[in-house]
């Protein structure tokens, strides 16, 4: 099957050690080279092609590589007490920290832990570093997040000399070694089966889905694990009796979709193993943002619009160093009591510009600014294209022109000089870019792009 590849393949029961790469000659307990107990084996290991890889915890794996001292300490990465969980390492995880988490709730579950703000512009470089590693193996790499993606290795067995179940081990034993941090990878038949199966056995994962065996495992496993089943739905299939995927298997795809809609024909199929999607290696850009929670709860315009000038400024340096702008602004709120409110206009032509994504989303501010406390505040644009068409001259507003190469040069010294170079009269004074009272910032990465758990 492999006649051209340096190693010989073996029995795929027998499989591989995935710390030194040697395959092993029969169903041994531990490597026969180097003793470890990390072997891959599985009847369909050496068929299947389709990955999925997701860096282990990886903020606080970064800052755990960077910071030694941090290595055997509970640590999360996320805002102060206001703010949430980004993520947390796996000893933080232990006793109970979950990203998302309200930091309050994640102190209580773990006092000692160790907290740290987000450096995304380290995250995302590190990130973009894995990514290359990824597209070293093949083209056809979908990313999912900054630190996640699918990945298509069919017809890369002459490139690399192996089967793609090796080429995966190899790329994580590499992954640890060169950038110091470590993956868990899934592979399947399947894009959906490949994501479940990086979940499985974290840090430092290896799992395998086949074909034969798909539905099998499925029938056993909550309702939960198909995507797009979060708590709400859970609760309504809970309501009819559904509990197991297996249930799912036993009813037929018209039933499901008269009870649930286009819901209802992804439950039918998911539900067992079929999942037809391909690896798409250029993916849309879905939105572009920037958000910030406060360290006490805000209502005044004094406070938040210097906040919504700032982030407005951020999200605009992003589209124009991606070439992308935006039709549609979104204002993002959190009130006091964790009520989200979100707003949006859009805009007669695309837009990068900071001026008229802050005028915009400063209207709609202005609309909620009705006494309500707010403990965060998000400002960005979807609708993404390229920057071609974006804000072409505008007849009646003639300054707009100036604006705009205004904005162009503050880029420039920016980047130079450090993001406090260059401050406009909305945030002078305000503290840093105009936020009070140091607030936390949950941002995202640069870009966003759809998301997909499946």
């Amino acid at each position: 099957m492999f006649a051209s590849m340096a190693i010989p393949v073996n029995d795929p029961e027998h499989g591989f050690c995935r710390d030194c790469l040697r395959l092993q000659s029969g169903p041994v307990r531990r490597c026969e080279r180097c003793g470890s107990p990390r072997l891959a084996r599985h009847a369909e290991l050496y068929g299947l092609h389709l990955a999925h890889i997701d860096c282990d915890a990886f903020y606080a794996a970064v800052e755990k590589r960077d910071n030694p001292a941090l290595r055997d300490k509970p640590v999360i990465i996320g805002g102060g007490k206001r703010g949430v969980v980004s993520t947390a390492c796996y000893i933080a995880r232990i006793q109970g920290v979950r990203s998302a988490m309200p930091m309050f709730k994640a102190l209580e579950a773990c006092p000692e832990a160790i907290v740290i703000k987000p450096d995304m512009e380290k995250y995302v470089r590190v990130g973009r570093e894995v990514r290359a590693m990824m597209q070293a193996l093949t083209p056809l790499v979908e990313p999912i997040s900054i630190d996640e993606a699918f990945l298509d290795l069919a017809g890369t067995e002459r490139l690399h000399g192996l089967p793609p179940a090796l080429v995966l081990a190899r790329f994580a034993l590499q992954v640890e070694k060169e950038i110091g941090i470590t993956v868990s990878t899934g592979l399947s038949y399947c894009k959906f089966l490949a994501k479940v199966a990086s979940d499985f056995r974290k840090p430092r994962g290896f799992s395998i889905i086949g074909e034969v065996e798909a539905q099998e495992f499925l029938a056993e496993q909550p309702v939960t694990l198909i995507w797009g089943v979060g708590k709400a739905f859970a609760a309504v299939l809970e309501r009819d009796g559904i509990r197991l995927i297996g249930q799912l298997q036993r009813m037929e795809r018209n039933e499901l979709m008269r009870r649930y809609g286009t819901m209802g024909d992804r439950l039918y199929h998911l539900a067992r193993g079929e999942d037809d999607r391909r690896i798409h290696a250029d993916r849309d850009t879905k939105s572009v943002s920037a958000e910030t929670t406060f360290d006490m709860d805000l209502a005044s315009a004094d406070d938040l619009v210097p906040v919504l000038r700032s982030l407005s400024e951020k999200v605009a340096a992003r589209l124009r160093k991606a070439g992308l702008a935006g039709r549609t602004v979104v204002l993002k709120l959190k009130s006091a009591d964790f009520k989200i409110r979100t707003r949006n206009r859009q805009l007669g032509d695309p837009t990068r510009l900071a001026d008229r994504i802050f005028s915009t989303g400063l209207d709609l501010l202005r609309r909620e600014m009705d006494g309500t406390r707010y403990r965060l505040l998000g400002i960005g644009v979807s609708d993404i294209s390229d920057d071609g068409k974006a804000d072409p001259p505008d007849l009646v507003d003639v300054q707009a022109r100036k604006r705009a190469l205004a904005e162009g040069a503050i880029d420039a010294l920016r980047d130079k000089f450090g993001g406090k170079a260059v401050e406009t009269g909305y945030t002078f004074g305000k503290g840093h870019r105009g936020r009070p009272a140091r607030p936390d910032e949950d941002e995202g990465p640069e870009v966003q792009h759809p998301w997909e758990r499946i």
